[in-house]
């Protein structure tokens, strides 16, 4: 049977060839691909410790039709963020609270690029709106007259 490029001498490590989370084309999936087991090698922790973050509410894998836990790249990148905070010293509601507010962050920054698309377009549509109002000017120029003051 294959070991999917995973130490296995070692107990809970991480993955020995590349890293799945870390796809080619840079974007991390939501596809739910990893049991338990897999996604608890891939983020360094105990399949225990995952079922506590889940009933923790800190993470919220997908199931399978049986019941089956199965986490994305997204979630195995969500737990590593999980391990880090707890390594600083967070306990789980401390870590709880710095997920939210990344997530919030990240839906602000996503609205903010959103927006800053939208004010572009319409400075584009109004810059193309004055060139439409300039008419050249044929006649014969006039020197400007100079200012006198009493």
């Amino acid at each position: 049977m294959s070991n999917f490029g995973f130490d296995r001498s070692g107990g809970y490590g991480t993955a020995s060839i590349g890293d799945p989370v870390k796809r080619i084309s840079g974007e991390i999936s939501s596809r739910a691909l990893y049991v338990i087991s897999v996604a608890a090698e891939l983020a360094g922790v105990h399949p225990q410790t995952l079922r506590i973050y889940e009933r923790k509410g800190l993470i919220d894998p997908a199931r399978t039709h049986g019941g089956s836990r199965r986490y994305s790249d997204r979630d195995i990148q969500r737990l590593r963020r999980v391990c880090e905070l707890t390594a600083d010293g967070l306990n789980l509601e401390g870590v709880k609270r710095v997920i939210a507010l990344e997530d919030e962050v990240e839906r602000l920054r996503g609205e903010l690029v959103k927006l800053a698309e939208v004010a572009k377009d319409e400075i584009e549509k109004v810059h193309r709106h004055y060139r439409r109002d300039i008419v050249p000017f044929t006649g014969a120029a006039t020197p400007p007259v100079p200012y006198r003051r009493r």
